[in-house]
């Protein structure tokens, strides 16, 4: 899930952290800190980690997500289906031309 990675640097510093340190205290890897703070996604038991250490609601790391994206991800979908009839009905109607063609010659 989205995270504020910016939050998760801030609260890590004001405690004068390291990435280790806030590692070891949310019982996850250094690694896993880094890709946190660097891209902004975790898991969920990471953002619930997260949350018990700095002693903060999970809705205050979490970025929901927006219908817009959700949108977007809806007309992908549907632009793929669109694409597939248009290709369907190419192929269809170059068949049909090749065949009629065949047919002529072929009289």
């Amino acid at each position: 899930m989205n995270i504020n990675a910016e939050l998760i640097k801030i609260h890590r510093t004001k405690h004068n952290w390291t990435q280790q340190v806030l590692a070891e205290s949310c019982g996850v890897s250094l690694r896993t800190i880094q890709r946190v703070e660097r891209y902004g996604n975790a898991s969920h038991e990471t953002v619930m980690a997260l949350a018990s250490v700095f002693e903060i609601e999970q809705s205050e790391i979490v970025i929901p997500e927006s219908p817009v994206v959700e949108l977007e991800m809806k007309n992908t979908e549907g632009s793929k289906l669109v694409e597939q009839a248009i290709q369907f009905v190419i192929t269809l109607i170059t068949g049909m031309l090749i065949g009629a063609a065949l047919m002529r010659f072929l009289n």
